[in-house]
């Protein structure tokens, strides 16, 4: 396996099935700019316990590796990724329902916590109903829109340390800021969740999810891959109309192109290669600081080789 000593690679089959390992494998099919070269490991993660046993074995030996949702905010360079993908995967979407809380495992998607909270008649996670993405990569980005965010429903978080320690960490220990948490900046990684709701009606509930994905389908670009919004929004502004006043709306490098339906996306319209991608931001972000003087910051994570 390229990239590992066998001894890693013994180490993994061990703990994983074999079925459940894949090697150079290509990023492309597991993130939704359908964009990435090949990953040397590639891991279906299946229970908290193999986490447990690989992270901190992973940690010791020296092994790059990154946890993946559903890649919905990722960019994988086109020369791969030589460590370990973990991959959470369905087999870790379990939802339990107590009264108003939901303990949610970090694999389920936000689409469907929302739409399961809806039929409890709990609200607060209606934002989430559109939201491409993983509850445990939601957290991790403090996801949010349509004025709400994962850290007006968030109650606690369960996450494995590197050390391979199990933590519960409060709203308040997780420091949610926008598009981001302490996972982003300590070596973390989401186990479950639990959500803090409230009684209400279900179908007020249900109106509000259907009007934002309406209003989702209406101004974004969602019949061509991208990762969702490429920038964070800056104070003050919107980046979608800062990148449109500077004349970018449709602006194309290669196939990567910013969307003429919402230019805050950067999307692939063919066989993008993420090279393309990274010269249209670039390219945006020296435009709009040179004709507004704001500097636009990537939401969109870089991984591996460019």
């Amino acid at each position: 396996m390229r990239g590992f000593g066998e001894a890693v690679y013994e180490y993994i089959r061990a703990n994983v099935p074999e079925e459940d390992i894949l090697t150079e494998e290509p990023m492309s099919r597991h993130t939704t700019f359908r964009i990435g070269g090949e990953a040397a490991c590639f891991i279906r993660i299946s229970s908290e316990e193999q986490l447990r046993k690989l992270i901190p074995y992973f940690e010791n030996v020296g092994a790059e590796y990154f946890v993946l949702g559903k890649g919905s905010n990722l960019l994988v360079g086109d020369k791969g990724y030589p460590g370990v993908i973990l991959q959470i995967s369905d087999a870790c979407q379990q939802i339990e329902a107590e009264e108003n809380r939901l303990q949610v495992q970090a694999g389920a998607a936000l689409s469907k916590v929302a739409l399961f909270a809806m039929e409890r008649g709990l609200e607060g996670l209606e934002f989430a109903a559109g939201i491409p993405g993983t509850v445990g990569g939601g957290v991790v980005m403090n996801a949010g829109a349509y004025g709400g965010e994962m850290k007006q429903v968030v109650e606690s978080v369960r996450v494995l340390s590197s050390e391979g320690e199990i933590l519960t960490l409060d709203n308040d220990t997780m420091e949610f800021g926008y598009r981001t948490s302490i996972i982003r900046n300590r070596n973390f990684i989401v186990l479950s969740v639990t959500f803090l709701l409230r009684e209400g009606n279900r179908e007020e509930i249900r109106a509000r999810i259907e009007d934002f994905q309406k209003r989702r389908m209406e101004k974004q670009p969602l019949n061509y891959p991208s990762a969702g919004s490429t920038f964070k929004r800056p104070e003050g502004y919107f980046a979608g109309k800062l990148i449109m006043d500077a004349g970018l709306r449709g602006f194309q490098i290669g196939d990567a192109r910013v969307s003429d339906k919402h230019c805050g996306f950067v999307v692939n319209v063919g066989k993008a290669t993420a090279r393309d991608v990274t010269d249209v931001i670039e390219e945006v972000q020296e435009k709009v600081r040179e004709r507004f003087g704001v500097s636009l910051e990537r939401e969109v994570i870089y991984l591996g080789k460019f």
